[in-house]
This record gives structure tokens, C-alpha cells and sequence, in this order.
């Protein structure tokens, strides 16, 4: 048998699990005896078990309880299977673990594995008393080191710059925003264009002013953050494998009525962190918490999840699987239930969603490779190996309708901000025969109704078409953030500004760690002339992310707006070096600064006449320059530049309004007049 730390009987707090085989249980007891003398509380079955309370249950609340887990190693532990489960779980939590070896019987390979960065002590030749005092001095250390990641775990990767082309231009449909999540991919941030690298900050960015005393959200019960899952394979090289599955059980739980469930930008901000359970809820508004570990060795899966509940830690569900890679879907489908059944959650279908399932494992695995590199994608290299992959998907399995979609996507992304001259037409003819595709493989997928909706919305300027594809996406999957952000930046862009901050205020409740999602918001707020709330989100923005490179820009202008020309010019100096050349132009006119304001706009154009001729525009239009400004956005037009799409709620734009060509544009680009 074998035991851990966690809740004594007496409801007390203890740090120290204690993991044994019962063969060893004259030793387990020496050392709790040894550690307790020393103030180290422990726990240890069956002394700490309550009577009449499921006994694995409590194990389990007790490793997770715990700070730090004291093994006892023999010949009886290695073959025992539920000191090896309560070693993984133990691992899986990323507590430290002191090891005290008591014979010389060799390790199975699942010990060493998980062992491989623990603290060891050898007793083997029959001393354990001797060995005391080393143990306790381990496992004092143990407890007084900050929980980490173990050596050998794959780090997340840095989210890449929301837009490296535009400061204030949100390129729709964003591609859509959010084409995102979109497509069962794990993208569902907002995303931006970029066709360049944006530059770090010249200068490191100044403490944010405090945003004002908000009231604190009510939580509901029926709420649920999906954390990545763990990668304990051998080689940790399943990482994509364990995320993939992630995203895909967020994805059904999502188009779960009645349940709230956490964006992944959100929940995947806790990746490779040592915050608890009760921390990453508060800080994500919910009651409940989804986690798990993934092991892969070849066919086979061993997947553990673990359903917890926030304000007292107590476990609602928990299942360990063992499976091959067939049941994959099967294996999603039931955790997905399982969750639903313990949270208690009406369903208006009487029964929770499917996993979309594909004929092939081998396509499922290149497919969710595809969505974790798309996550870190962001040149048109990274999103041709992303096209590449995708293309394998569909070609092992042309039924697998989310691949289509994801496919389509990926192709718009690069259109919007990647593509050559010589690859746009491709791309753009791509991104529409894939939406094809899925909708007609699966008219109710939501991904491929938004992936349409970025076709029709970026390319084709069909903004009725493109709105009812976004409107059906979120009809059939209502809890998604990426859905109803995408409908959100529509509608702000075909100046529905009230829609438009109900939909995004929406986005940001279900995703509240989404640095994009709260810089639309400023966006939104700024077009609206609330300049003090543009203001606040895209502090909070910056917060969440301080390389955020639009960020300083909706500060700076908001500043602009309210007359504080010289707080603006402070502000946009913090900005990318495209950020920082953008704003001068604008401010040193604002500050009546002639010679400087000419010399900004002179070098801009130098550097970016021939790939962003709208922001031109915009900068004469500011300056009161009507005829400059339309010469730049006649070029825009025939460029196809997406910033076009945002010139309605623009306010950089407001000095063309009254002019006929204005109108003319907006007739030209099927936009409301």
C-alpha cells in the first residue's frame, strides 16, 4: 500500500505525503515518526484515513494537498501499482519528491522516469535510522523550494506579437479575429495581421496606472477552466499530443449548454506555472478546474483527468484510462460526460457533443501537430509547414472536416498578413475551397461557418454574407470566444458600435487573460469616444502582456483624443519601432511641431509605402490633407490592403467623413454608408 500528504483526519493541513508499500510500513512509520518530531506534519494510511470515506479518494486529495512526497524504495514498491500511480500523480502535480532507498532491487523504467529529478537517499545497507537527518534536511528543502516544472519539461512557447503591421488596424475579420479557436484550433485568440516582425520596446515599458476599483465577478457554479494537460511520456516529446487533447475536450465542453467554460488563451496562460488550483480559478472567474497528465508510448495511452473543485479542493470526478490511440474519441467523449455528469449541467440535447472523430490515427496526431505549431506560427515559412501538415490530414482522411476548415484558415492568416504577391490569389482561392469543403462535409461546424465568414468578409467584401456566417457560428457554439469576438469585430466594423461591445465584453468574460480580446475592447471604446475605459483595457492589455505592440498606441491616442498631446508622444515612445515611427507622425502634428510632424510622415513613407498604404492615408487624413489621404487610399483599394476594412470606425478617418469620395469609398468596398 502506499500513502501521501494531504487532509488528516483531524481536517488539519498536511505537507508531507508519505508513498509506501505496506511490506514497509515498520520504516514509513519510523519516518513519520523521525519528521513529525521536527514539526514536519505528515499524512499516511491508514493512520489518516477517515472511517467510512472512499479510501482512494482520499489518497488522492492527499497527494494534491501535499507540498512534497517522501518515497520509500524497495523491491515491494517497485512492483507495487499504486506507489507507481501515487508517484505519477505526485510527478503530474509537480511536487518535489525525497526518495529513501532501502534495498537494492532494481527500478522498472516507469520509476526511473518518474524519479529522474528527485532527491534520493540510499540505505541500502540497512541503516535507515543513520539516514534520518538527511532525510529530514531533503525534505525541509523541498518544502521551502518553489514548486517548478520538472528540468526536462518542454516549456510553452511565447505568444507571437498580435500585430506587427498595425498599430491600430485590426484586419477582420480577423481573420479573423479569431478565425481563431475557430476551427477546433487552439488559436482562439484575437489575431492580427503581420507582415513583419514587430520590434521590441525601445524602452521598457512604464508601470501601468491603476485601472479604477472594479466590482468583483460572480463565479458560477456551472464553470469550468480546462488546463493543458501534462506530457509524462518518456521523452517528453508529446507535449502537442497532450495540449491537443486539451483543446479538443475545452472544444466540447464549450458547445455544452449552461456551462461556462474558459477560452484556452486564458487557461493556457497557466502552462509551465506553479499556480494552485484555488489561484488559477479566482483568477479566471470559476468554480471548477479540469487537469490531467498524458502519457504516449507508441499506440499506447495511459490519460488521467481529474475534475476539481476550487474552493475546498475536493475532487469531484477523477479516471485513469488506459487505452490504444484508436479510442482517442471514445476517451474524449468520456470525459467529457463525466465532467458534465459531476457539474450536474442541464443539456438540452439530454446528452453532451461528440468528438468530431477522423478514420485515421495517424491523420489525428499530424492534425494536432498542425494546431500546435499554428499556435506558434507566425511568418510565411512557419505557416507553410502548418499548410503542409494540414494537407496530409485531408489527404489520409478527405472526410475530416475540422482539418478543412483549419486548412482554410490557415491559408487566410497567411493571405492577411504572410502572403507574397505571387501567393495571394493562391491563397485566397485555397482558403475559399477548404470552407467549401468542411461545410459541406458538416454544414453544422462551427469552424468551418467562421472560416467562411473570413473569406467572405476579408476578400470578398461581403459583409451581409460574412456577418451570417459569423452569426451561425456562434448560434452552434455559443460558448465560444472566438466566435463571438469574430461576430463582435463585424459588427464593429460595419458600425454597430453598441453590438459590437456587447459581443466583445462577452469575449473577454469567457476569456479574462486574453491580452487581444481586452485591446478590441479599447478599440471599441475609443471609437466610441470613451476614452478613459479605451484607456483602462488597453492598460490591462499591456498587464497581461506588455510586448503587446498596439497597446501603446490606443493609450497614446486616447491621450490624443483628450488634448494631452505630450503624454502621447511619452506614451508612444514605449512602442515597436513601426508603433513609435506611426504615432510621431500623428503627434508632432497634434503638438504643432511642423517640421518634425513632415520629417515623421517622410520617413514612414520611406519605409512603408508599398505594403501599408492605408496607414498613409490615415496619417493626411489626420492632418487635414483630403487629397493626399484619398490618393493613399485609392492605392489601398488596389492593393486590396485589409486595413480598408476598418476605415468606418476609424477615428483617424473622421476629417474624410463629410467628403463625397468617403462615401464613394465605402460604396465601392460594400460598406454602409
Amino acid at each position: 500500500m502506499a500513502e501521501g500528504g494531504g487532509e488528516q483526519a483531524s481536517g488539519s493541513t498536511a505537507p508531507v505525503f508519505i508513498s509506501y508499500a505496506s511490506q514497509d510500513a515498520a520504516v514509513a512509520e519510523a519516518i513519520v515518526e523521525a519528521l513529525e518530531r521536527q514539526g514536519l506534519k505528515c499524512w499516511i494510511a491508514p493512520r489518516d484515513v477517515t472511517a467510512g470515506a472512499p479510501y482512494a479518494g482520499q489518497i488522492i486529495h492527499a497527494i494534491d494537498a501535499a507540498k512534497a512526497s517522501v518515497l520509500i524504495l524497495s523491491k515491494d514498491a517497485a512492483s507495487s501499482p499504486h506507489v507507481l500511480r501515487e508517484v505519477e500523480r505526485s510527478a503530474s502535480k509537480r511536487h518535489p519528491i525525497v526518495s529513501l532507498r532501502i534495498d537494492q532491487a532494481p527500478l522498472p523504467a516507469d520509476f526511473e522516469y518518474f524519479l529522474n529529478t528527485s532527491h534520493w537517499l540510499d540505505t541500502s545497507a540497512g541503516d535507515v535510522g543513520r539516514a534520518l537527518p538527511k532525510l529530514i534536511a531533503a525534505v525541509q528543502a523541498a518544502l521551502e523550494t518553489p514548486a517548478v516544472m520538472p528540468v526536462d519539461a518542454p516549456t510553452s512557447h511565447p505568444t507571437p506579437p498580435v500585430s506587427a503591421r498595425s498599430p491600430h488596424r485590426m484586419p477582420i475579420v480577423l481573420a479573423s479575429v479569431v478565425g481563431l479557436g475557430l476551427v477546433g484550433f487552439a488559436a482562439d485568440r484575437l489575431w492580427l495581421s503581420s507582415r513583419r516582425a514587430s520590434a521590441p520596446p525601445a524602452t521598457a515599458p512604464a508601470a501601468p496606472a491603476p485601472a479604477p476599483a472594479t466590482a468583483t465577478p460572480t463565479i458560477p457554479e456551472k464553470s469550468v477552466a480546462v488546463l493543458p494537460f501534462v506530457d509524462m511520456s518518456e521523452k517528453k516529446d508529446q507535449e502537442y499530443f497532450s495540449d491537443g487533447l486539451s483543446e479538443e475536450l475545452l472544444d466540447l465542453l464549450s458547445r455544452v449548454p449552461e456551462l461556462h467554460v474558459v477560452a484556452r488563451t486564458s487557461a493556457f496562460s497557466f502552462k509551465g506555472k506553479s499556480d494552485d488550483i484555488p489561484t488559477i480559478a479566482r483568477k479566471l472567474h470559476v468554480a471548477n478546474v479540469l487537469e490531467g497528465s498524458v502519457r504516449r508510448s507508441g499506440n499506447h495511452l495511459r490519460i488521467t483527468a481529474q475534475l476539481v473543485r476550487a474552493d475546498n479542493g475536493y475532487h469531484l470526478w477523477s479516471q485513469t484510462y488506459d487505452r490504444t490511440l484508436d479510442d482517442i474519441f471514445k476517451i474524449q467523449d468520456d470525459i467529457a460526460g463525466s465532467v458534465v455528469q459531476a457539474l450536474k449541467v442541464a443539456l438540452l440535447e439530454g446528452s453532451p457533443p461528440k468528438a468530431t472523430e477522423t478514420q485515421s490515427t495517424e491523420a489525428y496526431t499530424l492534425y494536432v501537430q498542425a494546431k500546435s505549431m499554428l499556435s506558434r506560427s507566425a511568418t510565411p515559412e512557419e505557416y507553410e509547414r502548418v499548410i503542409d501538415y494540414l494537407q496530409q490530414v485531408v489527404k489520409l482522411d478527405p472526410r475530416f472536416a475540422p482539418a478543412w476548415a483549419s486548412l482554410s484558415r490557415v491559408h487566410s492568416r497567411r493571405a492577411t498578413g504572410g502572403s507574397t504577391p505571387s501567393l495571394l490569389a493562391q491563397d485566397i482561392e485555397e482558403a475559399r475551397r477548404a470552407a467549401r469543403q468542411a461545410l459541406a462535409l458538416d454544414p453544422s461546424l462551427a469552424g468551418g461557418h467562421q472560416a467562411m465568414s473570413i473569406v467572405l468578409g476579408s476578400f470578398d467584401w461581403d459583409w451581409t454574407g460574412a456577418q451570417a456566417e459569423a452569426q451561425r457560428a456562434m448560434a452552434l457554439d455559443p460558448g465560444s470566444s472566438s466566435a463571438v469576438a469574430s461576430a463582435g469585430l463585424l459588427a464593429f466594423v460595419l458600425g454597430q458600435y453598441d453590438k459590437a461591445l456587447t459581443l466583445l465584453q462577452r469575449a473577454t468574460a469567457t476569456d479574462p487573460l486574453n491580452a487581444d480580446a481586452q485591446l478590441y475592447l479599447g478599440y471599441v471604446f475609443w471609437r466610441g469616444g470613451k476614452n478613459s475605459e479605451a484607456r483602462v483595457a488597453a492598460r490591462k492589455a499591456l498587464d497581461l502582456n506588455p510586448e503587446l505592440p498596439d497597446g501603446h498606441f490606443i493609450v497614446a491616442a486616447t491621450l490624443l483624443k483628450t488634448g494631452d498631446a505630450a503624454g502621447a508622444l511619452r506614451e508612444t515612445d514605449l512602442g515597436s519601432d513601426f508603433e513609435r515611427s506611426l504615432s510621431r507622425a500623428y503627434v508632432f502634428h497634434a503638438l504643432g511641431r511642423k517640421a518634425d510632424a513632415d520629417l515623421a510622415v517622410t520617413e514612414f513613407e520611406r519605409k512603408y509605402a508599398e505594403e501599408d498604404p492605408f496607414h498613409i492615408a490615415g496619417i493626411h487624413a489626420f492632418r487635414g490633407e483630403s487629397d493626399l489621404a484619398f490618393a493613399w487610399l485609392d492605392r489601398a483599394y488596389r492593393q486590396r490592403d485589409t486595413g480598408l476594412e476598418y476605415i468606418k470606425c476609424d477615428p483617424l478617418f473622421e476629417n474624410l467623413q463629410a467628403d463625397p469620395r468617403y462615401k464613394a469609398l465605402l460604396r465601392k468596398m460594400n460598406l454602409p454608408e
